[in-house]
């Protein structure tokens, strides 16, 4: 049988935060993402699915953790995490070290949008700048949020920032 290649969607993506309930708070009130469920605790146990599964990732040194699940408007998955015994500081920026990097969000009003931010508590990581000055309208900044992770902002889809031709002045 011949092997059908596809690209692959992206689902969701976890992010460990300090305080679960004000991450939520931040996410739903400045970025308008969609609360799927509440904050709830997980116990370590082996008598379900779930926490079979939590075993089996997390190993054997937890107890419990809070867990909360979002969605972005275009039905990506946020899943936050609050581990009691985690370090409650994210670790420093260091885009140069193997690992996430950060990850993207787009809107078209990038200067209201980091605006919120700043104003909730986050940094703005550098000027909003255009990624394509004279060529397309597109605009792009690094942000933080109040727990220190750090994304960036686009004004338009990924792939119009990148394909050649997709607008031109």
């Amino acid at each position: 049988m011949k092997e059908i290649k596809y690209p692959k969607s992206f689902s969701h993506i976890g992010i460990t935060v300090p305080n679960i309930r004000e991450a939520v708070k931040f996410y739903s009130e400045v970025m308008g993402w969609y609360v799927i469920m509440k904050p709830s605790i997980v116990k370590k146990e082996s008598d379900t699915a779930i926490g079979q599964m939590c075993i089996d990732v997390f190993g054997d040194n937890w107890e419990e953790f809070e867990i909360a699940h979002m969605s972005t408007s275009d039905g990506i998955g946020i899943e936050l995490f609050s581990f009691p015994h985690g370090k409650k500081e994210a670790p420093e920026f260091n885009p140069f070290n193997t690992g996430l990097f950060h990850f993207c969000v787009q809107d078209p009003d990038i200067e209201n949008l980091t605006k919120k931010i700043v104003e909730a508590g986050g940094k703005q990581r550098m000027p909003i700048r255009e990624y394509y000055p004279n060529e397309k309208p597109y605009k792009m900044v690094y942000v933080e949020d109040p727990f220190g992770i750090v994304f960036e902002i686009y004004t338009h889809s990924y792939e119009l920032t990148y394909s050649s031709g997709a607008y031109s002045k």
